[in-house]
């Protein structure tokens, strides 16, 4: 039974832009905001305000694209919306997700906006993604791409609502945490637990993503940029890395509020999901060297779908964040695997 009560009130936005600067197979990008009701897996019943982006043109297949727990609606630059988006190397002209020829679809995750001071399991985001679909009269979508956290929503949307998506692709996500991760993902919320002792929310959240870093990469990539002799700075030794670290959490505190980071990487650690119960074709990506993910949780994963799973693997300086910094490598195995059946490579 779907959790999902739907909607209220749509109110979609609409950007004019210069008709010299609009690419002629594009449509107009849209933005809008729409208020559900949904049934939160811990929390109850709970109304809340989904926001998403739209772009690419009307008659096009429907590809949902999510990212992780920092990601949000804004994908790619339009013409519309034209600063850069999470994945703007990904979506773009000539790529697989080129949004002259599908349209992509995302949203913030619900608790992105810290207004929802509640544990968020991954399967609420699914249902509320369910319910945007109603919204928008898309009854199906071609595909669901999800890196990260969003590879988890997935998961949670192809178990709960097979009809609404023909397949899946998770990049760097697997069936449960695995401890040591959620260990990692503890001391940050700890660390942003001191600082909230200290009246200090935002040093706290900014050491806490500093943290966040050093998970996301991988060891030789560190090596490679930041081999060099610490420095002596007012009596205090300074390592290379630290410039890096500080800008890190720098940009995160400002663009993140405190209780959204506190409850969506709660939600990562709430995840759970049985394999076989995912119904739809699925390819599992995984990054040899993620410190987040390992690739022998990914081989359970694809285990468990049985013949719905593939399962691609890169190797990677870039660790788990590979899906962001690999775009060509990414783009192959998205080519691949949005392929229509019976097409040959």
């Amino acid at each position: 039974m779907s959790l999902v009560n739907t909607v209220t009130a749509h109110i979609p936005e609409y950007v004019e832009a210069d008709a010299c600067c609009t690419p002629a197979a594009a449509a107009p990008a849209i933005r809008g905001e729409l208020p559900v009701a949904l049934a939160l897996r811990h929390a109850g019943a709970r109304t809340l305000t989904l926001r998403y982006e739209l772009q690419g043109p009307a008659d096009a297949p429907v590809v949902f694209v999510a990212g992780g727990i920092s990601a949000h609606r804004h994908v790619a630059a339009s013409a519309q919306f034209p600063e850069s988006g999470w994945a703007n190397d990904l979506v773009r002209a000539g790529r697989t997700l080129d949004p002259a020829r599908v349209r992509i679809l995302s949203f913030d995750f619900i608790g992105a906006d810290g207004l929802l001071d509640a544990p968020i399991d991954p399967a609420d985001q699914a249902d509320a993604i369910v319910a945007l679909l109603d919204a928008l009269e898309i009854a199906a979508l071609r595909a669901f791409v999800g890196y990260s956290y969003g590879a988890l929503v997935g998961q949670h949307l192809a178990a709960r609502h097979p009809q609404r998506i023909e397949r899946l692709i998770a990049v760097s996500g697997a069936h449960r945490p695995h401890p040591f991760a959620s260990a990692w993902r503890a001391l940050q919320r700890h660390a942003v637990a001191l600082g909230q002792m200290q009246c200090a929310d935002q040093q706290g959240l900014s050491l806490a993503r500093q943290f966040a870093m050093l998970s996301y990469r991988t060891p030789e990539e560190f090596g490679e940029r930041f081999d060099t002799a610490p420095e002596l700075v007012n009596g205090r030794v300074r390592v290379a890395a630290e410039d890096y670290l500080d800008a890190a959490g720098a940009q995160y505190v400002a663009r993140t509020p405190v209780n959204a980071f506190l409850r969506l990487s709660e939600s990562i650690d709430l995840h759970r999901i049985d394999p076989a119960t995912i119904a739809v074709p699925t390819t599992v990506v995984a990054v040899e060297g993620d410190r987040l993910v390992p690739l022998a949780d990914l081989v359970t994963l694809v285990e468990g779908l049985g013949p719905n799973g593939h399962l691609r693997v890169l190797r990677s300086p870039y660790g788990h964040d590979a899906f962001l910094k690999e775009t060509d490598r990414i783009d192959a195995i998205l080519a691949t695997a949005l392929r229509p059946t019976g097409d040959t490579p």
